[in-house]
Parts: C-alpha cells; sequence; structure tokens
C-alpha cells in the first residue's frame, strides 16, 4: 500500500529530527562564507579558521538540540528562565568580570560566559508568554507591564556597559510587542517621549567613550587617526570594493592591517573590499532568504505564544544585520555588534543558532499539527 503525503513527511530524516531544510540551507550558506572570509580577514591565518569551524559546529548542535524541545516546553518554561537571566544579570553587575572597561562577564570556574546573551532568548520567550495569556492586541495595562519588562534588563545590560547588546535585547521585546498589534497611537506617543529621555540618555546615562562614538558618527573627520579612524578605513574598504571588488584575498584594507577589527565587527568591509557590490548583493540576498523564511514559519504558526516568539527571533536577527552593516558603513554608531553568522566569534553565534532551534520547533510543531 501506498505512503500517504504526510506518512512520507514523517519518515523524512529532517523531518524526524525537526529540521526545516529551506531555514537550515541558508544558514549553512552563511556558514561556508564565513570559514572564506574569516581566513581572508584574519591574516589568512588557519587556526582562526579551525577556531570558527568549531564554534560552528558547536552552534549547529545547539540548534539540533533546541529544535527537539517543543514550543510549549519553551512556554511553560519561559517565566523561570527570564527570571533566572535577570539573577544573573545581577550577579554581573556585584561580581562579574571586568575586562575593556565593561562588566559583563560571569566566571563560574567551570565556564565564563555573558548572561546577557542569555537575555536575547529570554526576553522575547518571556514577552510572548505574557502576552499570550491575554487578548490581542493588548489593553493599556498590559502595555505598560510589558514595557516594565523590556526596561528591566535593557536597563541591567546597558549598565555593564553594553549599548549593542542592550539594544538586540530592547528590540526583541518590542518586536513581541508590536507583532501582538501595539496601537499606533502608542507608537507615536513613544517617538515623541523619546525626544526627551535622549537628553536624559546623553547627561546621565551614556559613558564618554559612547558620547565620543556618537561624535565621531556624526563627523568621523574630526579625529581621522583617533575615534574616527574605524569608520574613515572602512569606508575606504567598502567603496574600493566597487561592482566585482579586488578579488578574494586581494583586500589592501585588510591584508595591509589598515582596517581594525576586520575579522569581528567590521567584517562586511573586508567582504565588501573583496567582493563588491555583486558580492554584496548576494550576501543579502541570502540573509534576506532567511528572514522571509523565518517570517513564513512564525505566519504559519497557529498559536499566538509561537507566532509572537518565531517573529520577534527573526526580527531580532534582522535588527543584527541592519545595525552591523549601518555602523561600518557610517550609517549608525559604532556599538559592538557582529555580522550574524560570519563574523568570528563564539557568544553571539551559539544565541543566533538556539534561535533558529526554537524556529524550527515552531515550524515542525505546526506541521505535526497538521498532519494528526
Amino acid at each position: 500500500m501506498a505512503k500517504t503525503e504526510n506518512e512520507k513527511r514523517r519518515s523524512s530524516l529532517f523531518f524526524r529530527f525537526h529540521i526545516d531544510l529551506p531555514l537550515l540551507a541558508g544558514i549553512l550558506t552563511l556558514m561556508s562564507l564565513s570559514m572564506f572570509v574569516v581566513y581572508s580577514a584574519g591574516g589568512q591565518n588557519i587556526d582562526m579558521v579551525i577556531r570558527q569551524s568549531i564554534r560552528l559546529g558547536i552552534g549547529l548542535g545547539v540548534m539540533l538540540v533546541v529544535a527537539q524541545i517543543s514550543p510549549f516546553t519553551f512556554q511553560k518554561w519561559a517565566p523561570h528562565i527570564f527570571l533566572v537571566g535577570l539573577g544573573l544579570l545581577l550577579a554581573v553587575l556585584l561580581a562579574g568580570d571586568v575586562g575593556k572597561g565593561a562588566q559583563r562577564w560571569l566566571d563560574l570556574k567551570v565556564v565564563k560566559f555573558q548572561p546577557s546573551e542569555i537575555m536575547k532568548l529570554s526576553l522575547p520567550m518571556m514577552m510572548a508568554w505574557f502576552l499570550s495569556n491575554y487578548t490581542l492586541p493588548p489593553n493599556s495595562r498590559n502595555t505598560i507591564m510589558a514595557f516594565i519588562i523590556i526596561a528591566i534588563p535593557t536597563l541591567l545590560i546597558a549598565r555593564q556597559p553594553d549599548l549593542g547588546t542592550s539594544i538586540l535585547v530592547a528590540s526583541s521585546g518590542f518586536f513581541v510587542l508590536f507583532l501582538a498589534g501595539l496601537r499606533y497611537r502608542i507608537i507615536l506617543g513613544l517617538l515623541g517621549a523619546s525626544i526627551p529621555f535622549v537628553y536624559i540618555l546623553w547627561n546621565y546615562l551614556m559613558h564618554g567613550y559612547q558620547k565620543q562614538r556618537v561624535l565621531t558618527f556624526l563627523n568621523p573627520e574630526s579625529d581621522p587617526l583617533g575615534s574616527g579612524y574605524h569608520i574613515i578605513q572602512s569606508k575606504i574598504a567598502i567603496g574600493s570594493g566597487g561592482i566585482e571588488g579586488k578579488g578574494y584575498l586581494e583586500g589592501t584594507q585588510s591584508q595591509l592591517e589598515f582596517l581594525p577589527e576586520r575579522h569581528t565587527d567590521f567584517i562586511f568591509s573586508v567582504f565588501s573590499e573583496e567582493f563588491g557590490f555583486v558580492g554584496v548583493c548576494l550576501l543579502l540576498a541570502t540573509y534576506a532568504f532567511i528572514i522571509v523564511r523565518g517570517m513564513i514559519i512564525a505566519s504559519r504558526a497557529q498559536e499566538a505564544f509561537t507566532k509572537l516568539l518565531g517573529g520577534s527571533l527573526i526580527l531580532t536577527f534582522f535588527v543584527y544585520l541592519f545595525v552591523n552593516i549601518g555602523m561600518v558603513s557610517g550609517l549608525l554608531p559604532v556599538v559592538g555588534v557582529p555580522l550574524p553568522l560570519v563574523s568570528y566569534g563564539g557568544s553571539s553565534i551559539v544565541t543566533l543558532m538556539a534561535s533558529f532551534g526554537m524556529l524550527m520547533a515552531i515550524s515542525t510543531n505546526k506541521r505535526l499539527l497538521a498532519s494528526n
């Protein structure tokens, strides 16, 4: 007797392991590209490529494990994970390791990590859990409570200080609220309220080096050999790539080491110089494919919690991309956000891959329900 379509899907290896094949294809494309670009940006250091491959492999393992967890388990444990994350953020402020003028790391002897990375996942989970318990769109009371939930971890992370991560965390929470149907008059009111908040932020909350980054963003040529050096060299690299680029391993800004942080935050500049406008378009098309696929998964989810969580995770991925490219292009201040799945690094890769694991769990859970 011939198998039905649902039986064929159930027998699929990818389906049984809760893997969304189109999303996986886009992720693997970026990971493969990361190897080549890190090799070039890292001064053709094969050891750096090996370390990056290990981190990407760990990220894939994390994604696979998270994909096996039911979204209903995420929903059940969301408030508990959020409270643990807040406790770890408080522990960082009280007893965290200080490095490069920032107190972001927690050393547990066995492992050293940034609790703020946990909050990139636990905040959208908490927001989706909270809002899905009520009628949508949220009323005024629930909206105020949601903003309080967002504000607490955001301010704790900004206090470390870590402006880039605080932006990503805040955006992940706000996206849940936006997808829940936040009223436009409230959005307009927030935009109006942001004007006096900018004054408070500048005069009372921002550190001196953060103010300097903003001033450098507005006029990088005011200090071309100091605070403006990164942006100036980055824009030279991007512009000199032209249409087709200078060729792989032929970028002068990176190979002659004019470009600082070229294997991490400014790796997009290296890519742009070597592969030019055509290469950048193909790279952005890959990112667009992943984002569109993520939005399709979120839109097809059958529960409010999974819709809100999935939409927030993929939109936060977009913010990673938007902030990094805007930063290295001189369109945004430098805030230390890596190019997702391409920049050399560890913690951000694991966090992103865990979020993709959640998306895959949402996708396969929806298909399982549909086939029953």
